[in-house]
């Protein structure tokens, strides 16, 4: 009998796999949706920071797609894998504060809150035991000079370039997330990459 208690408590104590968590979810269980959000939630923040470069706005971001995603799990039909469906979700609310940011006209690419938060280019340079003064000046300038390119990019054409360069997702992946096609994709950071170049030509 003892035995068999054991047996029972090994099978609800072995951890569930991504499915079956998911399904458990749907069906209302809270613990199942709470491993869910702790699998991926350094990703979420992070995919938010690199879009947004803003510690405030990723964290909006974090909490809107989780609250979203515990909303809409029920509609999930594994139809795609997990983590692009939660991806696109990201990623639409990220392109929906690009596009508010781009009609208020805001700059923030290069976060500065009075705390020394900078590009990561510049912060790693900074970060340094011996760093070269003048070295951390041009990255500093650099990091500029990058901020100010992005913000030439459409939301579209920014998303689609960070998601390539600072994420190392595939086109075929970035097109699933924004819900375009894998050559709409491409052509999309062909135009992001051009525009970048021709306003960094000067300085580098």
């Amino acid at each position: 009998m003892q035995d068999a208690a054991e047996t029972v408590s090994a099978v609800l104590a072995a951890p569930l796999d991504e499915a079956g968590l998911i399904r458990a979810a749907q069906k209302g269980d809270q613990d199942a949706f709470e491993r869910l959000v702790r699998a991926y939630d350094h990703s979420v923040l992070r995919i938010a920071m690199n879009l947004l470069r803003s510690p405030e706005e990723a964290r909006d971001v974090y909490q809107e797609a989780f609250l979203k995603v515990y909303r809409n799990l029920h509609a999930f039909r594994f139809d795609c894998s997990f983590h692009t469906w939660l991806y696109r979700i990201v990623t639409n609310i990220c392109l929906d504060h690009l596009r508010r940011r781009k009609v208020r006209k805001e700059e923030s690419t290069v976060v500065d809150t009075g705390e020394g938060i900078v590009d990561r280019v510049a912060q790693l340079e900074e970060g340094a035991p011996h760093a070269n003064p003048e070295r951390q000046m041009w990255n500093r300038e650099l990091a500029g000079r990058i901020g100010g390119a992005l913000e030439s990019l459409t939301p579209r054409e920014r998303t689609v370039f960070e998601l390539r360069h600072y994420e190392g997702l595939r086109l075929r992946a970035i097109g699933e997330m924004i819900g375009t096609t894998e050559e709409a994709a491409k052509n999309c950071l062909f135009r992001a990459t051009q525009k970048m170049r021709a306003s960094l030509e000067a300085f580098v």
